[in-house]
């Protein structure tokens, strides 16, 4: 059981690695493109999406499609992070019970 649940923990970071790898690779690529381009908006227009509709793309209608594929990497990263933490941190807490 401790070697499964151990096997397990180290899948789990190495899939946040390759994950954090991953989007910061496309993340990082967008922001480029929105940096050449001069397009500047807040975090708080990243996580809601009706602001960033009324305030920022009306702005930049031909940065549209870079924009909101940013703001959705940055969240989907989030979420992907967040539920890897979580099973890391469960699986973790298993191995210190049975361990």
């Amino acid at each position: 059981m401790f070697k499964i649940l151990a096997f397990l923990i180290i899948g789990l970071f190495v899939a946040m690695l390759f994950v954090n790898v991953y989007f910061r690779a496309k993340v990082l690529k967008t922001y480029k493109r929105l940096v050449q381009n001069r397009v500047e908006f807040g975090a708080a227009h990243l996580f809601n999406r009706k602001r960033m509709e009324a305030e920022v793309l009306p702005k930049y209608p031909h940065m549209r499609q870079d924009i909101l594929d940013f703001s959705d990497h940055i969240q989907y990263s989030i979420r992907m992070a967040s539920v890897l933490i979580a099973l890391i941190t469960l699986f973790g807490a298993v191995l210190m019970y049975f361990g």
